[in-house]
């Protein structure tokens, strides 16, 4: 058990907390400052130049400890690969923004394309090379399963993007998005384990490089993660649920991820329908709480009770 749970967390704590006074003054010197937008909340204009794909630290992290772990634990390869193939595409975006200037870096379209080609390589993989079958397991009932049929294809992909996407926007408050994966990686680690899916070294690497990333991405953030972290940890979210049957548990131990895509789908069309109202003061939701009156800190901590009790239901779920 040691050397499937503890020793991953400890190698890649180590190895994400030391490249932090190495990456974080690299990044400086590559000028990739974040760059705040001038509407958004004020408070956050101090942040500019704030160096941003901090991600790359614990994404190299995790890596490296899988690495010592793929031999004997090969389930881990579809996981790796998802998280690896988005943290790529956002470190592409993250580089074409920061270091290239093109304000808006990758294009929507070019993003969509990207994001599909990584969830089909995996879906292949799993599907050829893996004894993993796309029926779900359904929260609260235990034992059975929901068959979609072919429908579990398109599915796999929307659930992938979508989870991705929901993690991207979550990141916006100094830790939140680190400190909110941290919980589900735990928690996907505790399923692993008691479902002995053979994956539980790579939630523990994560759960490692997070921790190491958050002594320096807590407010006030010496460094953010970036879409290279953002997109990464959106792959591994949902490569967990899917190695463990699990997608429809993204729902519940997600419901920060989701909450914060729904109330910018949901502002977008009001905005649309009612030629410029808002619902909420500013999207993602956590600016409409600090448009509210909430500190970051005030933010983050709600935000992570709420995702460590969203956990303990779908530990009961199962």
């Amino acid at each position: 058990m040691d050397f499937q749970v503890v020793i991953p967390v400890l190698i890649s704590f180590g190895i994400s907390a030391l490249l932090g006074p190495v990456v974080i003054p690299f990044l400086k010197k590559l000028k990739m400052g974040q760059t705040e937008r001038v509407e958004g909340v004020q408070s956050h204009l101090k942040k500019a130049g704030t160096p941003t794909m901090g991600g790359v630290m614990f994404l190299v992290s995790t890596v490296i400890t899988a690495l010592f772990y793929v031999k004997d634990y090969p389930k881990i390869i579809p996981v790796l690969f998802l998280t690896l193939g988005f943290g790529l595409i956002g470190f592409l975006d993250d580089y074409l923004k920061v270091v290239l200037r093109r304000s808006d870096g990758l294009l929507a379209w070019q993003k969509l394309i990207l994001q599909v080609v990584v969830t089909g390589i995996f879906t292949f993989y799993i599907l050829n090379y893996t004894d993993i079958s796309l029926t779900m397991r359904i929260p609260f009932w235990s034992g059975h399963y929901l068959d979609l049929g072919w429908l579990a294809v398109p599915l796999l992909f929307f659930a992938v993007i979508g989870t991705v996407n929901g993690v991207n926007f979550t990141d916006g408050v100094d830790g939140l998005a680190s400190s909110v994966t941290l919980i589900v990686a735990v928690f996907f680690t505790v399923v692993s384990i008691g479902l002995k899916s053979g994956i539980e070294p790579f939630t523990c690497a994560v759960v490692g490089g997070l921790m190491g990333f958050l002594l320096y991405n807590v407010y006030p953030a010496k460094v953010f993660m970036g879409d290279t972290g953002s997109l990464a940890l959106g792959g591994f979210v949902a490569g967990c649920a899917y190695m463990m049957q699990m997608p429809l548990f993204i729902l519940i131990v997600g419901l920060i991820y989701l909450v914060e895509v729904l109330s910018v789908m949901i502002q977008v069309t009001y905005f649309k329908a009612t030629h410029g109202k808002r619902i909420f003061r500013m999207t993602p939701i956590h600016h409409h709480f600090e448009l509210g009156g909430w500190s970051e800190t005030r933010v983050v901590a709600v935000f992570s009770i709420i995702t460590a009790i969203m956990c303990l239901i779908g530990l009961l779920a199962l």
